[in-house]
């Protein structure tokens, strides 16, 4: 396995750290008795954001473990590895746009 680059580790911390703290607000909106709908809406917010996070990890993948293991002859092992991700992951059938 390759290393993840700095960039990526950093934008994937950064965004599950503010997952978090919006995870929190969530958590205390149920407690209050919030609105259902503001507190789904606020839901859907935050799989947003973890989807986008696993964007930023897949580019990751992509740019090194996948890259790494093409170089190494493994293409069809990682090509089915990536077949697997993707029933379980929407981010990468999502949209596209890892800046948000």
């Amino acid at each position: 396995m390759a290393s993840m680059k700095e960039q990526h580790k950093k934008d994937a911390l950064n965004r599950l750290k503010t997952v978090r703290g919006h995870v929190e607000s969530v958590i205390r909106m149920v407690e209050d008795e919030r609105y259902c709908p503001d507190v789904m809406k606020q839901v859907s917010a935050l799989q947003g954001s973890l989807e986008r996070v696993n964007r930023v990890l897949l580019q990751n993948h992509l740019e090194t473990c996948v890259t790494h293991a093409i170089s190494e002859g493994r293409t069809a092992e990682i090509v089915e590895e990536l077949m697997e991700t993707m029933r379980y992951t929407a981010a990468v059938t999502g949209p596209a746009n890892p800046t948000e």
